[in-house]
């Protein structure tokens, strides 16, 4: 993957002449401590988004510290609600900005132990300091996608919301029907118009105005998901991106999920080798392993949790629609015969191998082993 290398080449890494600023962000007011690896730091806090107040902590920063104006000045903050707006202004100020995974970040493992925003803001700095000396080990750092890449994964977010959104209205219609023993299996399909037009008559004038309104915001949510989901086809069919229509060649894989994996994954991403796909999907083992104790955890799931439901959901339709390739013989083989636990554990298994065969697919041109491909795919395959 695209992260900082792990080691520092020939670089300076001594504290003096610059300026380390961290943030703790919040949502009315940010927290900021700063310091030159001497002193004692500075906090100051600001409005929330306040640029200004930013730039004015910085210039008292630097005199305190003795720095000049022209003194480089690295920061860092916690990928989080804020998204990375703030990591392309600081980048515009000349600073030297990380935005760092918070879950990768060290905590005190006492049972008891003080947290405030101005303790994790001295330890961000601290943590800072330490990366720049040379831990480059020391936390992960997020890879900054371009503004257009961000916006890219709007429209297949935005989708998912609605389709949650559709579930929860037609399973709130049906559960009001239930209290009066009225069972509809499906909401919304054709055979429903008719059934409800006779059974509304049947219920209390509050209730049945309920339903209504129901019915009415799940229209609209269809509309929209109808409208979202042509103009992901199109833009699917035009070939505006190629991995896309590669992806969608491959039986077994639809418009829509060779969209996510493009836009999530595979389109802005750079893989060097099969272990970084998998890391990136949070499909790696973790081992705990303490003298004599030897204990398998499980997969990590610290990657990208849209893709990886996405992959173990591709994982089954591959063995569907693929049931003479070699990765379903290797699931087949393995796992078919034994219990519904073990094909649980061995579809996570086949999701893994089969979203590194994809990977190998976009980057190098191989075709899974046996893979089924879509009319007029071979020819897109060579291009």
């Amino acid at each position: 993957m695209d992260t900082p290398n792990t080691a520092l080449r020939g670089q300076d890494t001594t504290a003096g002449g610059r300026l380390y600023m961290a943030f703790e962000l919040g949502e009315k007011s940010w927290k900021l401590s700063l310091g030159d690896g001497q002193r004692a730091p500075s906090r100051h806090t600001v409005a929330a988004g306040d640029t200004t107040a930013v730039l004015t902590a910085i210039a008292h920063a630097r005199a305190r510290c003795h720095l000049g104006a022209d003194a480089p000045v690295y920061s860092c903050y916690e990928a989080g609600r804020d998204g990375f707006w703030l990591h392309r202004w600081l980048t515009g100020q000349g600073i030297v900005n990380l935005v760092v995974d918070s879950a990768s970040i060290e905590v005190n493992r006492r049972a008891r132990r003080a947290k405030t925003d101005r303790l994790d803001s001295d330890r961000l700095l601290s943590m800072l300091m330490r990366y720049y000396a040379g831990e480059r080990r020391l936390w992960a750092i997020a890879r900054i996608p371009t503004p257009e890449q961000e916006d890219d994964r709007r429209l297949h977010r935005e989708l998912e919301r609605l389709r949650h959104e559709r579930t929860a209205h037609t399973n709130r219609i049906r559960s009001l029907l239930v209290l009066h023993n009225l069972r509809v299996r499906y909401v919304g399909a054709r055979l429903w118009t008719p059934w409800w037009a006779r059974q509304r008559e049947l219920l209390a004038p509050g209730l049945r105005a309920e339903i209504d309104r129901e019915c009415e915001r799940l229209a609209l949510v269809r509309q929209q998901i109808r409208l979202l989901e042509v103009q992901q086809e199109r833009q699917v069919r035009s070939g505006a991106h190629p991995g896309m229509t590669l992806l969608a060649r491959l039986a077994g894989i639809g418009t829509g999920s060779a969209w996510t994996l493009v836009r999530e994954l595979f389109g802005w991403r750079q893989f060097r080798n099969r272990r970084e796909v998998a890391g990136c999907l949070g499909m790696t083992p973790t081992p705990y392993a303490s003298g004599t104790s030897q204990v398998e955890l499980g997969i990590s799931k610290a990657g990208n949790k849209r893709c990886r439901w996405l992959m173990v959901e591709l994982a089954w339709s591959w063995l569907r629609w693929q049931p003479g390739s070699q990765l379903s013989h290797w699931f087949n083989e393995r796992f078919a015969g034994a219990g519904k636990r073990m094909r649980r554990i061995g579809i996570v298994a086949l999701a893994r191998r089969l979203a590194i065969a994809l990977w190998r697919f976009l980057e190098h041109g191989e075709i899974p082993d046996g893979a089924l491909l879509k009319p007029g795919a071979l020819n897109i395959a060579n291009t």
